[in-house]
């Protein structure tokens, strides 16, 4: 199936995608989150190194906490509530699945994935043993008055690039969303640019007559003069030289905070 630029990411077609040259590296690998030296030297963005993934000790709320599954794990739509849904150590498109802890309440743990609706958390035992707690410095901040998205490192700025943001109609979401996937966008045609990058919401805004899937993403797009425009059916598009800085630096399961 042919997918043009300025549609959401299929479900279908990405489920059957064999992750190749972007496939997401193991969650336990220390360097998850470093910047190659290549992108380093072919693009603006100047950081130190990342921090090695570690796990974490601290008992409260932590925005930048990540829960690595090891295995199958059920969810709660509430804290203390009972089982709602069923997720497997791997996302629909076959990367490790790592889902952003967002909240914290008493021994649960408030995560975000993309079974639960946009801006609503599922929650899990803070000991599950299905769970691996680990951190990352990094977070993605998206400006859609301004149509632009920032990379945070701790806070502190480290890349800011240009986006193309939904048009009226099918506006952007906002509220917090995560990284799940990062794909290459080659397996699609030149519509999606040199990389895709997987979020957990989901676009309740569909243009009309639209038969393809509504998971949102940060791609690439073959029609560059889009960038900076209202010109997206709500995905977020940036050029390749941005996106390659995103594939090589942030971490699955990187929190994406996306306001007016």
């Amino acid at each position: 199936m042919r997918v043009r630029a300025s549609i959401l990411l299929p479900a279908t077609a990405l489920a059957a995608l064999a992750l190749t040259q972007f496939a997401a590296p193991s969650p336990d690998d220390e360097a998850l989150g470093a910047p190659s030296q290549a992108v380093l030297a072919s693009s603006s963005f100047k950081t130190k190194a990342a921090l090695p993934v570690v796990a974490t000790r601290r008992a409260g709320p932590r925005p930048d906490r990540l829960a690595v599954l090891r295995h199958g794990v059920a969810l709660a739509a509430t804290p203390g509530g009972p089982r709602a849904i069923q997720v497997g150590a791997e996302t629909e498109f076959g990367s490790p699945r790592v889902l952003a802890v967002a909240a914290q309440r008493g021994d649960w743990l408030g995560l975000v994935t993309s079974e639960r609706p946009n801006n609503e958390l599922a929650w899990v035992r803070r000991g599950n043993l299905s769970l691996t707690l680990r951190r990352t410095r990094f977070s993605l901040h998206v400006d859609l008055s301004a149509h632009t998205l920032t990379l945070r490192r701790g806070g502190r700025r480290v890349h800011r690039m240009s986006v193309a943001v939904g048009r009226p109609g099918s506006d952007t979401p906002t509220g917090r969303f995560a990284v799940t996937d990062k794909l290459p966008g080659s397996r699609f045609g030149p519509y999606y640019g040199c990389c895709i990058l997987a979020l957990t919401g989901h676009q309740p805004n569909l243009p009309s007559g639209w038969t393809g899937g509504d998971r949102l993403a940060i791609h690439g797009t073959d029609a560059p003069s889009s960038i900076g425009a209202a010109s997206s059916a709500g995905c977020l598009r940036a050029s390749d030289e941005d996106l390659r800085v995103l594939m090589a630096t942030v971490p699955l399961g990187t929190q994406v905070s996306i306001h007016r």
